[in-house]
C-alpha cells in the first residue's frame, strides 16, 4: 500500500469511526450526512468518495461488526468439544453480541428501512451468502462427525440462517437470561424436531 493509498484509508477509518459514534448516539434514521461532515471535518465529496452514501457508510459497519463476531467466534471454537456443542455456543455468542451491540438499535432502523440501493442490496446479500457458508461448513463438520445425519446441507444452512435471523428480530425486548433460553430451545428444535412419530 502507498502513502496515498494508506491516507485514504485512514480518513476512511476516522470518517467510520465518528459515523459509528453518531449513530450509536442518535439512531441510523436520525443520523444526517451534514452530522458526519461536522463532526469529521470531511466534506460531503469526500465522505461519498468513500461510502457513496450514509447506507453504504452504515454498511460498511455492520460488514466491520459482521467480521469481528466471526473473528470473536474463531478465538473461542475450540473450547467447544462437539458441533452439537458448538451450535449451542454459537446461539449464546449470538445473544451476548446481538443484545449487547451498541449498534443494534440502529441496524434496527437500518434493516427496516425499505428503500435501499442494488449496491446496497447486492452487499446483503454477499453478507447473507457468507453467512450460508459458515453455516454449511459447520453442519457438514457434523455430518462428517456422525452427530448430524446427512441430509441436504444447503437446505439446512438457509433453515439456521432464517432461525437465528428471526430470533435475533423476536427477542429485542426479552431479558438476556429469557433471550438465552429461548435460542438454547430453538437449537434443541432444529436438532431433534418437535414430532413424537415421524410422519
Amino acid at each position: 500500500m502507498n502513502k496515498k493509498q494508506l491516507q485514504s484509508e485512514l480518513t476512511k477509518k476516522r470518517i467510520a469511526d465518528a459515523a459509528r459514534v453518531l449513530f450509536i448516539q442518535k439512531g441510523y434514521k436520525a443520523t444526517s450526512i451534514e452530522d458526519i461532515v461536522e463532526v469529521t471535518g470531511s466534506s460531503k465529496g469526500n465522505i461519498y468518495y468513500h461510502f457513496k452514501s450514509k447506507e453504504g457508510l452504515f454498511l460498511y459497519l455492520v460488514e466491520e461488526w459482521d467480521h469481528d463476531w466471526e473473528q470473536q467466534w474463531l478465538e473461542k471454537e475450540s473450547k467447544y468439544h462437539t458441533t452439537i456443542d458448538k451450535l449451542y455456543g454459537i446461539a449464546e455468542q449470538m445473544v451476548l453480541d446481538d443484545l449487547n451491540h451498541p449498534l443494534t438499535k440502529a441496524a434496527d432502523e437500518f434493516f427496516n428501512n425499505e428503500e435501499k440501493t442494488s449496491d446496497v442490496e447486492e452487499r446483503l446479500a454477499e453478507m447473507v451468502v457468507r453467512h450460508l457458508k459458515f453455516y454449511e461448513k459447520f453442519i457438514r463438520e457434523g455430518m462428517e462427525k456422525g452427530e448430524f445425519k446427512q441430509d441436504n446441507v444447503e437446505s439446512l444452512a438457509v433453515i439456521l440462517e432464517g432461525l437465528f435471523f428471526g430470533l435475533s428480530q423476536m427477542s429485542r425486548k426479552l431479558s438476556m437470561k429469557e433471550a438465552l433460553e429461548l435460542y438454547q430451545l430453538a437449537v434443541k428444535v432444529f436438532l431433534s424436531g418437535i414430532a413424537t412419530r415421524p410422519s
